[in-house]
């Protein structure tokens, strides 16, 4: 082969070891599709044992779900979702696997038709394919022009300090509006929490393989145990206000979203990205975007 030949082949070499991840978090789809199904009927059935109005959940009602088995084995499947989530991404870069968890959105919204019977309409189904769409073209081309960059102190200080300031307006939101929390506000809500989840959760890996352990690996674990807590406490607010196929757009969407924006804006991933990228990145989050307010508005079981 023509030496220049060799040079341009060298960066696009794929790694096999990297394709292992991709089934692994489709498992993981799976079971969050799966486990999403299952603590929605556990929310349901709390709000309809204990006949209180189900606008958010109170502390009795968040205790009594423990009770649930249907809630328990649901919450046992997120988890085992999650751990799936992170051996993909020890295979696989973020930017492979993360939209993946799409898939979840299209498996939860046929579930949850079948079993509650009642059949999406127009505006739902087009709404999950803006939704998938959306996430999964920013992804292309976040794949063809975003860099991996190592993750610095200072990268990790601004993001604890945005994820602080993040924390400290849902819940003040929460606090001020109280039962006036919408199903779309719980949702958008658990998925910018959830994106600084994943972005910690490989932050925390790459630190601890890398033997960096220190004050703000410390800090970093209590930021994302503080915004799993919060986040998983809107998400069964979110099951009591609209259904498991809008909390999962809203997951699926929203998360990768932030995530990668972190990477964009923080970690520089696309500081050599072209003009175009960064106005495509724009439209497909748009799109995406549209795509959760689409499904809280017209799907069939959205409350009003």
């Amino acid at each position: 082969m023509h030496p220049e030949l060799l040079v341009l082949s060298d960066p696009i070499a794929l790694d096999p070891k990297q394709f292992i991840g991709i089934p692994i978090a489709l498992v993981g789809a799976v079971f969050l599709s799966l486990g999403a199904q299952f603590q929605h009927r556990g929310v349901a059935k709390v709000e309809a044992a204990t006949g209180e109005s189900p606008k958010g959940l109170n502390a009795r009602q968040m205790f009594a779900l423990l009770a649930r088995p249907s809630w328990v084995v649901g919450t046992l499947m997120l988890g085992l979702a999650v751990v799936f989530q992170l051996t993909s991404l020890g295979f696989s870069p973020i930017i492979v696997v993360q939209p993946l968890g799409a898939v979840a959105l299209v498996i939860t919204a046929v579930l949850n038709s079948r079993i509650s019977k009642v059949s999406l309409n127009r505006s739902s189904v087009i709404s999950i394919v803006l939704c998938v769409g959306g996430v999964g073209l920013f992804v292309l081309v976040a794949a063809f022009t975003a860099v991996d960059k190592p993750v610095t102190a200072g990268n990790l200080i601004t993001i604890l300090i945005i994820l602080a300031v993040v924390l400290v307006v849902f819940a003040a939101a929460f606090v001020v509006l109280g039962k006036g929390f919408k199903a779309i506000a719980y949702i958008i809500g658990a998925g910018v929490l959830y994106g600084f989840v994943a972005t910690l959760a490989k932050v925390l890996i790459s630190r601890l393989f890398q033997g960096q352990f220190d004050w703000l690996t410390v800090l970093a674990f209590i930021g994302l145990l503080a915004a799993f807590a919060l986040g998983g406490y809107f998400v069964q607010n979110a099951y009591s206000s609209g259904p498991p196929d809008l909390v999962i757009a809203g997951l699926t969407v929203v998360d990768p979203l932030v995530a990668v924006g972190i990477g964009i804006l923080v970690l520089g991933e696309a500081s050599q990205a072209p003009l175009w990228a960064g106005i495509l990145f724009l439209v497909f989050g748009a799109v995406a975007t549209l795509g959760v307010f689409g499904l809280a508005r017209y799907h069939p079981q959205a409350k009003r």
